[in-house]
């Protein structure tokens, strides 16, 4: 036997000596009536406990795979004890582990596990708004003018022609966008549209630019798709244009994945100059830039700072953006604008995940944006947003003082804070975790272990203090 299981995995041993001879056994290698090696001697070929191979036997017999017959061993079934054809049930495990996407990291996966648990944990983890900013009044208002019996079948694929009017107006009015309802699609929000770009507009093999760190870089499906990422560092005015040149003589890179406004995590904005320089880039060598904007609309200051898209004058950008970040999460919608023919491309591929969207949520969601009451809502917001920052910061200054090293972001609900001493991420976790507080480990977003994101829009306000309070005890218990 040539084969060994590979103990760096993290599927357990037993898994993987059950699941190859699950295939052997599949593909007749072992037929009815054969012996499999015997526990002592399949041990010691392997280099494992005799345990280890009991628990492997266990699970092929459970399968249906196996008996085991005293003075015989184990041999593959032919027959069910009352000699009718032995039932074999699927293997849901191997199932499991195949498919298209990849699993999240086991930290991104425990994080939604615990914030989904009936547990009262502070949630520095997730980008939610909490109760108090939501929109509560003009969502009642919308939803009680909704009369069912109009909507209760399917909804135009590309959306709600009404909608993707409101949302024309909307990046017209808010953003600087000029955009027309035809070159808009609604999605399931900006992560669907990230996805819809990747299966639709790119093939296995081809090279894409991200941040470091980033949102894209916690999404597994550029790497389920195949896709070469390259990273490009997020500095203080956020990403260096110039780098994307060489990747694109060297790797003839395709895409560049950015989200340039109060940037998830670091807050940074991607400066006037280095956005210029980036649609230069973009136009001189025919880089598609996608442009993920949850956050323009967030700055403290009141001030708007200019889109990409609205800066773009040769037609080189797909612009993402929702409601997630500045209404409701739960609502669920986002969009894509861009050109004509990629808008029919995702929405037939769209169609074939979904059938378009759904449309009540669709329905409200034009109302919101068509009212007159949303520009007091997104002062009320940024108001908001701003008082849960400060709070988040003076506490981080109060119990960490210079161990905390952060900037202070301009709007956006991150703080990408860097921790100056030495200590170990997943003990940092768990240690926080047991303490009640939940937060984002850097490695989960990037390269960086020595940071973590800290997110303040879901938390109350008297929240803040104790939940800081209960991280920093963690991080003094774990701190070498």
């Amino acid at each position: 036997m040539d084969w060994k299981p590979d103990k760096s995995l993290q599927i357990p041993v037993y898994r993987q000596i059950a699941d190859y001879f699950e295939t052997r056994i599949g593909n007749g290698e072992y037929p009815s009536g054969s012996s499999l090696p015997s526990e002592r001697g399949l041990a010691a070929l392997l280099d494992v406990n005799r345990s280890t191979i009991v628990s492997a036997y266990e699970q092929l017999n459970a399968l249906g795979l196996v008996k085991r017959i005293k003075g015989f061993g184990t041999v593959v079934t032919s027959s069910a004890p009352d000699g009718s054809e032995a039932k074999r049930i699927p293997n849901w495990e191997q199932y499991a582990k195949g498919g298209f996407l990849q699993l999240n990291d086991p930290i991104t996966r425990r994080i939604h596990k615990i914030v989904g648990s009936d547990k009262p944990y502070i949630n520095f983890a997730l980008g939610e708004l909490s109760a108090d900013l939501f929109p509560t009044a003009l969502m009642q208002e919308a939803h009680s003018r909704l009369e069912l019996s109009q909507y209760l079948g399917y909804e135009h694929i590309q959306g709600n022609p009404i909608l993707r009017e409101s949302i024309a107006n909307h990046l017209d009015t808010h953003r600087s966008i000029s955009s027309s309802p035809s070159s808009i699609l609604v999605t399931s929000g900006a992560q669907q549209a990230i996805h819809l770009i990747i299966q639709c507009l790119l093939k296995a093999g081809d090279g894409v630019a991200i941040e470091d760190p980033s949102y894209s870089y916690s999404l597994p499906i550029f790497h389920s798709a195949g896709l070469k990422t390259f990273l490009l560092p997020v500095e203080n005015e956020g990403i260096d244009p110039e780098q994307i040149i060489p990747l694109y003589k060297k790797h003839r890179i395709k895409m560049v994945f950015v989200n340039p406004i109060f940037h998830n995590p670091t807050g940074t904005t991607l400066s006037y100059e280095r956005r210029k320089r980036l649609l230069e880039i973009s136009a001189n060598y025919g880089i598609a830039i996608v442009e993920d904007d949850p956050y323009s609309l967030t700055s403290f200051d009141q001030q708007p700072v200019a889109t990409l898209k609205s800066m773009d004058q040769n037609g080189s950008v797909l612009y993402l953006s929702s409601l997630s970040k500045i209404v409701s999460s739960g609502l669920r919608i986002g969009w894509i604008a861009g050109p004509q023919s990629v808008i029919q491309r995702l929405t037939d591929a769209k169609q074939q995940m979904d059938f378009g969207h759904s449309n009540i949520p669709q329905w409200i969601a034009a109302r919101l944006l068509a009212s007159p009451e949303l520009d007091d809502h997104l002062m009320r917001l940024r108001v908001g947003l701003s008082h849960k920052l400060a709070l988040t910061a003076n506490a981080l200054r109060s119990e960490l003082g210079s161990e905390a090293r952060f900037l202070t972001p301009q709007g956006g609900i991150h703080i990408w804070c860097e921790l100056a001493g030495t200590f170990d991420e997943q003990r940092l976790f768990n240690a926080a975790i047991d303490n009640g507080v939940v937060f984002t480990p850097g490695s989960t977003l990037g390269t960086s272990k020595s940071h973590v994101r800290l997110t303040f829009s879901k938390v109350e306000d008297d929240l803040i203090a104790p939940g800081i309070r209960k991280f920093a005890e963690a991080y003094r218990m774990t701190c070498r």
